[in-house]
């Protein structure tokens, strides 16, 4: 006889899986061959486990259908490679200072937050610093930028917290908390843009992932290789180390443009299904529109970046791709 239990995923290595429980125990656990067969458990997956009599271990019986799927393609297999599971929100930090603000990667992990199906905001950090630098970001640009996406974005400065109060957006670390409050939450971002600092603060202090240790801050281990779903107060954070390159080469490049959901909007109106969208191109619907100047501009910013991601992943033969 065995009790069947609900479960979540937190923890996957091989065939052990480390999962908890609706009361928030752990337990570690099995799985059956049938379900490594054709594809792996992963971090962020729901399960029924099956807690056996006799021994009392944990075996996972079943996963429940996903609602999201974090992954890459193998270029070589044309196979998805899933890294976690059921993510509702992916919040790309970015910062205004040292680093300074790059367009081109956030455009870049929208891409992924489209092909990945996951809603996508945007975090500013580090403004506390930015009436200290000469070259300003304008923050009320990138925002209308974003807002042609339905993207939100937010003005924080991790190290200040709430002594911070923000002189740009109407929406700063307040608001961003109860974003997160009750959501499975992905962090993405260039190095240095204190993506660790900030998930400290919101932990209360009690999450260093630069250890990757829970409640024992300073002592953890400084490598890790798996992915992990960590319980914050009040939202659970995915942590993934596979997922954190820029790269979009396994993408193919005749597959971005679906991605840029707001050019592929206006592209649908150029005379030819094979236009470039240069300005020299045939009956382009990007230069033959009359948009507001403002709109103009964030429109052409995401055109460039499209290009400029079509042209790198382009650059590289398919047989050279290592994915």
């Amino acid at each position: 006889m065995s009790e069947k239990v609900k479960a979540k995923v937190i923890r996957s290595s091989k065939r052990q899986f480390l999962c908890r429980l609706s009361s928030g125990k752990r337990v570690d656990a099995t799985a059956k061959g049938k379900l490594l067969k054709d594809d792996t458990i992963v971090v962020g997956d729901n399960v029924t486990l099956s807690k056996i009599a006799e021994t009392g271990e944990f075996q996972i019986d079943e996963v429940t259908p996903r609602e999201s799927e974090i992954f890459r393609i193998s270029v070589r297999e044309q196979k998805k490679k899933v890294t976690a599971a059921n993510c509702d929100l992916l919040v790309i930090l970015s910062s205004v200072s040292r680093p300074s603000y790059k367009q081109g990667i956030v455009d870049r992990f929208l891409v992924r937050a489209c092909q990945w199906q996951v809603k996508p905001i945007v975090v500013f950090n580090k403004c506390d610093q930015l009436d200290s630098e000469e070259e300003k970001v304008d923050l009320k640009f990138e925002t209308e930028r974003l807002k042609l996406l339905g993207v939100e974005a937010y003005e924080i400065s991790a190290v200040m917290m709430e002594n911070y109060r923000p002189q740009n957006l109407d929406l700063g670390w307040g608001e961003f908390q109860n974003a997160l409050e009750g959501r499975t939450a992905l962090f993405l971002g260039q190095s240095g843009v204190g993506k660790s600092k900030t998930i400290s603060s919101l932990s209360g202090g009690k999450v260093d992932l630069r250890t990757h240790e829970v409640g024992k801050v300073g002592k953890g281990s400084h490598t890790t290789t798996w992915s992990e779903l960590i319980n914050l107060p009040t939202f659970d954070l995915i942590d993934s180390p596979g997922i954190r390159s820029f790269s979009l080469n396994d993408i193919n490049p005749d597959e971005i443009l679906p991605l840029f959901p707001d050019l592929e909007e206006i592209s649908v109106q150029c005379k030819f299904n094979n236009c470039k969208h240069e300005e020299s191109s045939k009956g382009c619907a990007f230069y033959q529109n009359d948009w507001p100047a403002s709109q103009k501009a964030c429109i052409y910013s995401r055109l460039s970046s499209y290009k400029r991601i079509v042209e790198e992943i382009s650059a590289t033969p398919k047989w050279s791709k290592k994915l």
